[in-house]
């Protein structure tokens, strides 16, 4: 047994990990574009207030929900986690970098640690029990 990575050959926690990171990661997109259809005109003055467009909301609620929903079944996994990665450090950056109130503080660096968990994701793929491996078994045969 490796005691400094004692988890590195076991396929099982490797496979349920990478499922649970994905609905992790794929569940606050999918619940916050659905938030921002029912609340869509707030969602279009909120993004007015920092100077963006209201025209934009439609991408950015499609870019959350399909985002969120190919991450969550594992399709076209590092395409998507690469777009996701780069939205949550521009929304950190436009929405949350008043340092000064902590609230914002505290979600400028949730967005930052989900950029680096969606970077995980496009670095090593959607894992096992994904849509992408079951493309690419198919593929391979």
């Amino acid at each position: 047994m490796n005691m400094i990575n004692p988890l590195t050959n076991n396929t099982l926690f490797a496979n349920v990990s990478v499922l649970l990171a994905r609905f992790g990661l794929s569940a606050i997109f999918i619940m916050a574009g659905l938030n921002k259809i029912q609340q869509y005109d707030g969602s279009a003055q909120y993004m007015a207030s920092v100077g963006l467009p209201g025209e934009l909301l439609p991408l950015v609620i499609a870019l959350e929900v399909i985002g969120g929903l190919f991450i969550l079944i594992g399709l076209l996994n590092q395409i998507t986690a690469l777009a996701l990665a780069l939205f949550c450090v521009v929304s950190a950056i436009l929405f949350h970098a008043n340092f000064a109130d902590q609230m914002q503080f505290i979600m400028f660096f949730k967005n930052i640690a989900m950029a680096g968990g969606f970077l995980v994701l496009a670095a090593h793929g959607a894992g096992q029990w994904s849509v992408d491996q079951v493309i690419t078994n198919k593929s391979n045969n």
